[in-house]
Protein backbone atom coordinates (compact mmCIF):
# COMPACT_ATOMS: atom_id res chain seq x y z
CA UNK A 1 0.00 0.00 0.00
CA UNK A 2 2.86 2.36 0.91
CA UNK A 3 4.51 1.59 -2.44
CA UNK A 4 1.28 2.36 -4.26
CA UNK A 5 0.94 5.72 -2.50
CA UNK A 6 4.57 6.58 -3.26
CA UNK A 7 4.09 5.62 -6.90
CA UNK A 8 1.02 7.83 -7.22
CA UNK A 9 2.85 10.74 -5.58
CA UNK A 10 5.81 10.27 -7.92
CA UNK A 11 3.57 10.30 -10.97
CA UNK A 12 1.81 13.46 -9.76
CA UNK A 13 5.12 15.19 -9.11
CA UNK A 14 6.41 14.25 -12.57
CA UNK A 15 3.24 15.57 -14.19
CA UNK A 16 3.53 18.84 -12.27
CA UNK A 17 7.14 19.30 -13.38
CA UNK A 18 6.19 18.55 -16.97
CA UNK A 19 3.43 21.19 -16.90
CA UNK A 20 5.79 23.72 -15.35
CA UNK A 21 8.39 23.07 -18.02
CA UNK A 22 5.82 23.45 -20.78
CA UNK A 23 4.58 26.71 -19.31
CA UNK A 24 8.00 28.23 -18.93
CA UNK A 25 8.19 29.37 -22.55
CA UNK A 26 4.62 30.70 -22.73
CA UNK A 27 4.03 34.17 -24.14
CA UNK A 28 2.29 36.79 -22.04
CA UNK A 29 -1.14 36.03 -23.54
CA UNK A 30 -0.81 32.27 -23.36
CA UNK A 31 -2.71 30.79 -20.47
CA UNK A 32 -5.17 33.68 -20.52
CA UNK A 33 -8.48 33.06 -22.27
CA UNK A 34 -9.11 36.59 -23.50
CA UNK A 35 -7.86 40.16 -23.40
CA UNK A 36 -10.53 42.85 -23.04
CA UNK A 37 -9.77 45.90 -25.15
CA UNK A 38 -11.81 49.08 -24.99
CA UNK A 39 -12.42 50.87 -28.30
CA UNK A 40 -14.95 53.28 -29.77
CA UNK A 41 -17.83 51.55 -31.52
CA UNK A 42 -19.06 54.65 -33.36
CA UNK A 43 -15.97 56.36 -34.76
CA UNK A 44 -15.48 55.52 -38.47
CA UNK A 45 -11.86 55.09 -39.47
CA UNK A 46 -10.72 54.55 -35.88
CA UNK A 47 -13.03 52.32 -33.87
CA UNK A 48 -16.25 51.19 -35.51
CA UNK A 49 -18.50 48.17 -34.91
CA UNK A 50 -20.08 46.93 -38.12
CA UNK A 51 -22.19 43.90 -37.24
CA UNK A 52 -19.73 41.44 -35.74
CA UNK A 53 -16.74 43.18 -37.34
CA UNK A 54 -14.53 45.84 -35.79
CA UNK A 55 -12.74 48.31 -38.06
CA UNK A 56 -10.43 51.30 -37.86
CA UNK A 57 -6.89 52.42 -37.13
CA UNK A 58 -7.27 52.03 -33.35
CA UNK A 59 -8.59 48.51 -33.94
CA UNK A 60 -5.68 47.62 -36.23
CA UNK A 61 -3.12 48.88 -33.69
CA UNK A 62 -4.93 47.04 -30.88
CA UNK A 63 -4.91 43.76 -32.83
CA UNK A 64 -1.21 44.10 -33.63
CA UNK A 65 -0.29 44.87 -30.02
CA UNK A 66 -2.46 42.05 -28.67
CA UNK A 67 -0.80 39.61 -31.04
CA UNK A 68 2.64 40.74 -29.86
CA UNK A 69 1.48 40.13 -26.28
CA UNK A 70 0.59 36.55 -27.20
CA UNK A 71 -3.15 36.82 -27.89
CA UNK A 72 -4.75 35.59 -31.07
CA UNK A 73 -7.45 37.69 -32.72
CA UNK A 74 -10.04 35.19 -31.47
CA UNK A 75 -8.92 35.88 -27.89
CA UNK A 76 -9.67 39.61 -28.15
CA UNK A 77 -12.90 40.79 -26.60
CA UNK A 78 -13.66 44.31 -27.83
CA UNK A 79 -15.63 46.45 -25.39
CA UNK A 80 -17.34 49.78 -26.07
CA UNK A 81 -15.39 52.54 -24.29
CA UNK A 82 -17.20 55.91 -24.47
CA UNK A 83 -14.95 58.88 -23.71
CA UNK A 84 -16.63 59.74 -20.41
CA UNK A 85 -16.28 56.17 -19.05
CA UNK A 86 -12.70 55.29 -19.93
CA UNK A 87 -10.96 55.94 -16.62
CA UNK A 88 -13.78 54.28 -14.67
CA UNK A 89 -13.62 51.19 -16.87
CA UNK A 90 -9.89 50.80 -16.22
CA UNK A 91 -10.24 51.45 -12.50
CA UNK A 92 -13.08 48.92 -12.18
CA UNK A 93 -11.23 46.22 -14.14
CA UNK A 94 -13.86 46.20 -16.90
CA UNK A 95 -11.11 46.24 -19.56
CA UNK A 96 -7.42 45.39 -19.67
CA UNK A 97 -6.42 48.23 -22.00
CA UNK A 98 -8.03 50.97 -24.08
CA UNK A 99 -7.30 52.12 -27.65
CA UNK A 100 -9.89 54.85 -28.22
CA UNK A 101 -8.40 58.19 -29.38
CA UNK A 102 -7.30 58.46 -25.74
CA UNK A 103 -5.19 61.60 -25.31
CA UNK A 104 -2.40 61.33 -22.76
CA UNK A 105 -2.81 64.05 -20.12
CA UNK A 106 -1.28 64.67 -16.69
CA UNK A 107 -4.73 64.68 -15.09
CA UNK A 108 -5.57 61.24 -16.47
CA UNK A 109 -2.14 59.89 -15.47
CA UNK A 110 -3.06 60.55 -11.84
CA UNK A 111 -5.57 57.68 -11.91
CA UNK A 112 -4.46 55.42 -14.80
CA UNK A 113 -1.30 54.57 -16.73
CA UNK A 114 -0.53 55.03 -20.42
CA UNK A 115 1.65 53.25 -22.94
CA UNK A 116 2.51 54.95 -26.22
CA UNK A 117 1.75 57.27 -27.85
CA UNK A 118 0.94 55.35 -31.03
CA UNK A 119 -0.35 58.44 -32.88
CA UNK A 120 -0.21 62.24 -32.58
CA UNK A 121 -3.34 64.02 -33.78
CA UNK A 122 -4.21 67.70 -34.02
CA UNK A 123 -7.48 69.61 -34.01
CA UNK A 124 -8.50 70.47 -37.56
CA UNK A 125 -11.51 71.22 -39.76
CA UNK A 126 -13.59 69.03 -42.05
CA UNK A 127 -14.95 71.04 -44.98
CA UNK A 128 -16.51 70.43 -48.38
CA UNK A 129 -14.04 70.05 -51.24
CA UNK A 130 -15.20 73.32 -52.84
CA UNK A 131 -15.16 75.32 -49.58
CA UNK A 132 -13.39 78.70 -49.42
CA UNK A 133 -12.28 78.05 -45.83
CA UNK A 134 -8.48 77.96 -45.57
CA UNK A 135 -7.96 78.46 -41.82
CA UNK A 136 -10.03 78.61 -38.61
CA UNK A 137 -9.95 82.41 -38.89
CA UNK A 138 -12.20 82.11 -41.98
CA UNK A 139 -15.07 80.77 -39.86
CA UNK A 140 -16.40 84.18 -38.80
CA UNK A 141 -20.09 84.25 -39.72
CA UNK A 142 -20.07 80.56 -40.65
CA UNK A 143 -21.66 77.52 -38.95
CA UNK A 144 -19.27 75.19 -37.15
CA UNK A 145 -20.34 71.83 -35.75
CA UNK A 146 -18.94 69.59 -33.03
CA UNK A 147 -20.43 67.07 -30.62
CA UNK A 148 -22.23 68.00 -27.43
CA UNK A 149 -19.82 68.39 -24.54
CA UNK A 150 -16.75 68.83 -26.74
CA UNK A 151 -14.47 71.82 -26.18
CA UNK A 152 -13.24 71.81 -29.79
CA UNK A 153 -15.76 74.25 -31.27
CA UNK A 154 -15.54 76.64 -28.32
CA UNK A 155 -11.75 76.69 -28.71
CA UNK A 156 -12.19 77.92 -32.29
CA UNK A 157 -14.59 80.65 -31.12
CA UNK A 158 -12.35 81.74 -28.24
CA UNK A 159 -9.06 81.72 -30.17
CA UNK A 160 -9.65 82.12 -33.90
CA UNK A 161 -13.12 83.31 -34.93
CA UNK A 162 -15.24 85.12 -32.36
CA UNK A 163 -18.07 85.51 -34.87
CA UNK A 164 -18.47 81.80 -35.67
CA UNK A 165 -21.87 80.22 -35.07
CA UNK A 166 -21.49 77.07 -32.99
CA UNK A 167 -23.75 74.07 -33.50
CA UNK A 168 -23.56 71.14 -31.06
CA UNK A 169 -25.08 67.80 -32.08
CA UNK A 170 -25.09 64.37 -30.36
CA UNK A 171 -22.53 62.83 -32.73
CA UNK A 172 -20.25 63.55 -35.66
CA UNK A 173 -22.56 61.59 -37.96
CA UNK A 174 -25.22 64.24 -37.38
CA UNK A 175 -22.67 66.99 -38.09
CA UNK A 176 -21.65 65.46 -41.41
CA UNK A 177 -25.27 64.86 -42.40
CA UNK A 178 -26.05 68.54 -41.88
CA UNK A 179 -22.88 69.61 -43.69
CA UNK A 180 -23.88 67.40 -46.60
CA UNK A 181 -27.22 69.24 -46.64
CA UNK A 182 -25.54 72.65 -46.65
CA UNK A 183 -26.58 73.91 -43.21
CA UNK A 184 -23.12 73.40 -41.67
CA UNK A 185 -19.92 74.90 -43.12
CA UNK A 186 -17.34 72.91 -41.15
CA UNK A 187 -16.89 70.24 -38.49
CA UNK A 188 -14.07 70.33 -35.95
CA UNK A 189 -12.31 67.71 -33.82
CA UNK A 190 -9.03 65.76 -34.08
CA UNK A 191 -7.76 65.49 -37.65
CA UNK A 192 -7.64 61.69 -37.81
CA UNK A 193 -11.26 61.48 -36.60
CA UNK A 194 -12.25 63.89 -39.36
CA UNK A 195 -10.30 61.80 -41.88
CA UNK A 196 -12.25 58.73 -40.79
CA UNK A 197 -15.51 60.59 -41.39
CA UNK A 198 -14.39 61.80 -44.81
CA UNK A 199 -13.40 58.25 -45.76
CA UNK A 200 -16.98 57.01 -45.49
CA UNK A 201 -18.35 55.98 -48.91
CA UNK A 202 -21.14 58.58 -48.76
CA UNK A 203 -18.64 61.42 -48.37
CA UNK A 204 -15.66 60.38 -50.49
CA UNK A 205 -14.90 63.16 -52.96
CA UNK A 206 -17.27 65.53 -51.13
CA UNK A 207 -15.46 66.30 -47.86
CA UNK A 208 -11.80 66.85 -47.04
CA UNK A 209 -9.67 67.58 -44.01
CA UNK A 210 -8.30 71.12 -44.20
CA UNK A 211 -4.83 69.91 -43.18
CA UNK A 212 -3.88 72.80 -40.91
CA UNK A 213 -3.95 71.30 -37.38
CA UNK A 214 -3.91 73.77 -34.51
CA UNK A 215 -3.33 71.54 -31.45
CA UNK A 216 -1.42 68.40 -30.47
CA UNK A 217 -3.07 65.27 -29.05
CA UNK A 218 -0.95 62.24 -28.13
CA UNK A 219 -3.05 59.06 -28.38
CA UNK A 220 -1.97 56.50 -25.81
CA UNK A 221 -2.99 53.05 -24.67
CA UNK A 222 -4.93 53.38 -21.42
CA UNK A 223 -3.91 50.88 -18.73
CA UNK A 224 -4.95 50.24 -15.13
CA UNK A 225 -2.71 51.98 -12.61
CA UNK A 226 0.33 49.83 -11.89
CA UNK A 227 -0.04 47.64 -14.98
CA UNK A 228 3.08 45.66 -15.93
CA UNK A 229 2.25 45.71 -19.66
CA UNK A 230 3.51 49.19 -20.57
CA UNK A 231 7.00 48.23 -21.78
CA UNK A 232 5.72 45.26 -23.81
CA UNK A 233 3.08 47.45 -25.46
CA UNK A 234 5.64 50.14 -26.29
CA UNK A 235 7.88 47.48 -27.85
CA UNK A 236 4.93 46.25 -29.93
CA UNK A 237 4.08 49.77 -31.13
CA UNK A 238 7.72 50.38 -32.08
CA UNK A 239 7.82 47.08 -33.98
CA UNK A 240 4.60 47.95 -35.84
CA UNK A 241 6.05 51.30 -36.88
CA UNK A 242 9.43 49.91 -37.96
CA UNK A 243 7.81 47.07 -39.94
CA UNK A 244 5.73 49.49 -42.01
CA UNK A 245 2.45 47.98 -40.81
CA UNK A 246 1.61 51.15 -38.86
CA UNK A 247 1.73 53.24 -42.05
CA UNK A 248 -0.23 50.60 -43.97
CA UNK A 249 -2.99 50.62 -41.35
CA UNK A 250 -3.15 54.42 -41.29
CA UNK A 251 -3.43 54.71 -45.06
CA UNK A 252 -6.03 51.97 -45.28
CA UNK A 253 -8.30 53.81 -42.86
CA UNK A 254 -7.92 57.34 -44.31
CA UNK A 255 -7.69 56.56 -48.02
CA UNK A 256 -9.41 59.01 -50.34
CA UNK A 257 -9.61 61.88 -47.84
CA UNK A 258 -6.47 63.81 -48.76
CA UNK A 259 -5.38 63.47 -45.14
CA UNK A 260 -1.68 63.47 -44.33
CA UNK A 261 -0.58 63.16 -40.69
CA UNK A 262 1.87 65.70 -39.33
CA UNK A 263 5.19 64.27 -40.51
CA UNK A 264 7.09 66.10 -37.77
CA UNK A 265 5.12 64.24 -35.09
CA UNK A 266 4.25 60.95 -36.79
CA UNK A 267 5.02 58.19 -36.49
CA UNK A 268 5.66 58.90 -32.80
CA UNK A 269 8.20 57.42 -30.42
CA UNK A 270 6.56 55.79 -27.38
CA UNK A 271 7.53 57.48 -24.14
CA UNK A 272 9.41 55.70 -21.36
CA UNK A 273 7.13 53.89 -18.96
CA UNK A 274 6.79 55.45 -15.52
Amino acid sequence: MRKTRFAIAAIAATAALTLTACGGDAGEGEGEDTVRIGIKFDQPGLGFKDGDTYKGFDVDVAKYVANELGFTEEQIEFVSAPSANRETMLQNNQVDMIFATYSITDTRKEVIDFAGPYFVAGQDLLISVDSDITSPEDLDGKNLCSVTGSTSAQKVKDTYAAGVNLQELPGYAECTTQMSGGTIDAVTTDDIILAGLAAQPAYQGKFKVLGEPFSEENYGVGLPKGSDRCEAINAAITKMIESGEWETALKANTEGTGYEPNAELNPPTPAACA
